[in-house]
């Protein structure tokens, strides 16, 4: 049965109505109330706002949110995120910290830490910078903490690391103010 069989026989019953009642009072065919009922046919457009006005409902009751996300898509996106963050970290550590890091892979970090979030923050206009922060900067926070725990705030300070993080979070958290100002120019 599907969602919507389900959620119109639930309403009907709790409204003490028959399939004949609701086929009366909707306009409807009895056939057509126990097709839909039964889960054999989904109601087109019309007849949902049949049903929706015989049992006096809004019609945003019959219809599925798609927003509502399944714990599933909720996990891999966590997972994803996750994953994300150590390989930038790893990145990140690789250019700055590593002990044949140089000037030039020291500048490329920077590059990287400007434009891979720049164009994060142009691919999730929708989100808040704290939201985007969190995201796609917890990862930073967490090696900035190891890294300063394991070798002192010198170390990464002098390779590169902290700054490259700093301008990352930075360009997360106030980044829509800068596609807000590219938006409004374009207009």
């Amino acid at each position: 049965m599907s969602w919507i069989a389900e959620k119109i026989n639930k309403i009907r019953t709790d409204k003490g109505l028959t399939q004949e009642d609701l086929a009366e009072k909707s306009k409807l065919s009895l056939r057509t109330i126990q097709r839909i009922e039964n889960g054999i046919n989904t109601p087109r457009p019309k007849t949902l706002v049949m049903l929706c006005e015989a049992l006096e409902i809004d019609s945003s009751e019959l219809i599925p949110n798609k927003n509502v996300r399944s714990w599933a898509e909720t996990l891999a996106d966590g997972f994803f995120l996750i994953a994300l963050n150590a390989i930038l970290m790893g990145i990140f550590g690789f250019l700055t910290l590593d002990s044949k890091a140089n000037p030039n892979t020291i500048f490329a970090a920077f590059l990287l830490s400007f434009f891979l979030h720049i164009y994060i923050v142009f691919k999730t206009p929708g989100m808040s910078g704290l939201e985007r922060t969190i995201k796609f900067g917890f990862g930073y926070v967490a090696y900035f903490i190891i890294i300063t725990t394991m070798h002192g705030f010198i170390l990464g300070f002098g390779k590169g690391l902290f700054p490259c993080l700093l301008l990352s979070l930075t360009i997360l958290y106030f980044g829509n103010r800068f596609a807000n100002d590219q938006d409004n120019s374009n207009n």
